[in-house]
């Protein structure tokens, strides 16, 4: 489990602590991890993944892992991979085998088997359109179904022709018999089992019918010996189908424990998208490159763009879990990871934007090995060689011929240090034949490298230090900088959809940068801060020979 600086209370602890002063569930904790593998995991995932797996460890229980895949035309192999690698990797570890709900599909039949016997679940024969009508509505009572009434024997034939697959989807439902005036809609009878002539992911053809996730969910939990179901706010209006569900099935069937479902609520982010099906939109009609876009918010889009376990880890603890809804700022995350970096990330420089600077008297031919930290307050971290030769690129912005007192970089006539190395001053410019400035031309003076040479001499204090790179040692390679996604606080609430918000400055790639020569090995996912430029990290992308860089997040200061 990734580290983390403290363990904050908050009310779901609170609710464990007084089940365990009470010797509930035989002083047990058992909670479970249960995504629809529909799509990548997003942020929000990550608050319900720190918070399940993060109890289960701190009362030495023990977190599931479960696929809530009861929807076979929506669920692939490709997204419970995906999931499997991001819980992984945020540091989740769950107990045993990785769970499927579609491993208790027999368990769940004959729950409804039960049900039907004792009453309490009947095969509705209405279309899926008259079901809806007649449902009613938070003002109006629902209307019983004219099939309300079957005989067990009927309901229990109908079921095995639903099972037996002699009937066609839409055609029939196997409904439970609660209340249809009942002021909480999800107890108006709602459908347990549906038809669906679709190959499961993890069941292959075994199947044509499936169960309902809000029949599911409280089965697969007391089949696992949950003790504490932790779900998103949404699903508080459920707590009572999935209460009614457990107690209606006590007596009827054997489950290890009666879990208890407790609502939290979830993570929303501004400027952010925390909707798989949206996301997935995203994906699907080429906006991003794909579910792992450094862009997007998923789990493996920010493991992408650089952000580490304990950054997210650390963002979770400090939204905290609470009973009611709210929006966090997303300047939250950044701040999160940049903290993270700052402490742990090594230091290296390149230049975004190149402008050529020659040293016009530094010997011919000449490489200097020049030693630099590699953390500036971590010396265990130790060194680095960066080669300067008489030729070195420094950015662009970095460079005027004019300037006030204010622009603390290299100015014709003045001099800057440049970072590790000499103090030099720019003498000269050279112009292309459209008068850009493609070449400064500077002196040095070999008496300064780790001196300051501040009003030696009466020359007056330096401007500043700037990065650079070798132009012979340097490495080219390919900046990617990013952007928010979404220039709305609120994508979600756009009228006229995510895609009308996307923002057409959130990528921004480099291709002429230059890179200290030790990034060129560098391991893909390695992070660095670029001196004085940002945090960035190394790209699947990258090559020996070109690698690829994505800016995880700017540094506080600007320059």
């Amino acid at each position: 489990m990734s580290e983390r600086s403290e363990t904050p209370t908050h009310f779901i602890r609170q609710i464990i602590d007084r089940d365990l002063a009470e010797g509930k569930h035989g002083g047990r904790v058992v909670t479970r991890f249960p995504p629809e593998p529909n799509g990548y995991l997003h942020i929000g995932h990550a608050k319900s993944i720190c918070l399940n797996f993060g109890v289960a460890e701190q009362y030495g229980g023990a977190c599931n892992l479960r696929f809530d895949d009861t929807n076979p035309e929506k669920e692939s192999d490709e997204y419970v991979n995906s999931i499997r690698n991001d819980v992984e990797w945020l540091g989740g570890r769950w107990d045993g085998q990785v769970r499927f709900a579609s491993d208790y599909f027999d368990t769940i039949h004959e729950c409804a088997l039960a049900l039907i016997r004792a009453g309490h679940a009947y095969v509705d024969s209405q279309s899926p359109e008259q079901i809806a009508a007649n449902r009613g509505n938070f003002t109006t009572p629902g209307t019983d179904s004219p099939y309300r009434d079957r005989g067990v024997d009927e309901n229990l034939a109908l079921f095995a022709d639903m099972r037996a697959g002699t009937l066609d989807e839409g055609q029939a439902v196997l409904r439970a018999r609660i209340d249809m005036a009942s002021p909480n809609m999800n107890l108006r009878d709602p459908v347990l089992y549906r038809i669906r002539r679709a190959r499961h992911h993890h069941t292959g053809d075994t199947w044509c019918i499936y169960p309902m996730y809000d029949f599911t969910h409280p089965i697969s939990d007391a089949i696992e010996g949950i003790t504490h179901s932790l779900c998103t706010l949404e699903f508080e209006a459920h707590r009572p189908l999935y209460d009614w569900v457990l107690d209606t099935l006590t007596g009827l069937v054997d489950f290890p424990s009666r879990p208890r479902q407790y609502e939290f609520a979830r993570l929303n982010l501004n400027y952010t998208l925390t909707s798989k099906r949206k996301l997935k939109q995203l994906v699907d009609e080429g906006h991003v490159s794909g579910w792992d876009d450094p862009r997007m918010p998923t789990i493996s889009g920010l493991r992408r763009r650089g952000y580490t376990p304990a950054s997210i880890w650390r963002f979770c603890d400090m939204v905290g879990v609470a009973r009611a809804d709210s929006v966090v700022d997303v300047a939250m995350l950044e701040a999160a990871i940049r903290d993270d970096l700052n402490q742990h990330a090594p230091r290296a420089m390149c230049v975004l934007r190149p402008l050529k600077l020659v040293i016009e008297n530094w010997p011919a031919g000449q490489v200097e090995q020049l030693e630099a930290p590699m953390h500036p307050q971590n010396e265990a971290m130790g060194t680095r060689q960066i080669p300067m030769s008489g030729e070195v690129f420094i950015d662009r912005e970095d460079f005027l011929e004019e300037a006030n007192k204010k622009f603390k970089r290299l100015v014709l006539g003045d001099r800057v240090r440049l970072r590790y190395g000499y103090v030099v001053r720019a003498t000269d410019v050279i112009r292309d034949a459209q008068g850009e400035i493609v070449e400064v031309r500077c002196t040095y003076d070999p008496d300064t490298l780790g001196k300051n040479p501040e009003n030696d001499e009466g020359q007056g204090k330096l401007r500043g230090v700037i990065h650079w790179v070798s132009a012979a040692q340097g490495v080219p390679c390919e900046v990617r900088l990013y952007d928010r996604l979404f220039t709305s606080a609120s994508p979600e609430r756009e009228e006229d959809g995510v895609a009308s918000c996307l923002n057409p400055a959130s990528l921004t790639v480099l291709e002429g940068a230059m890179a200290e020569p030790s990034l060129a090995v560098a391991p893909v996912e390695s992070r660095f801060q670029f001196e004085r430029e940002g945090y960035f990290c190394v790209d699947r992308d990258s090559r020996p020979d070109r690698p690829v860089f994505n800016l995880t997040v700017g540094l506080r200061e600007s320059f």
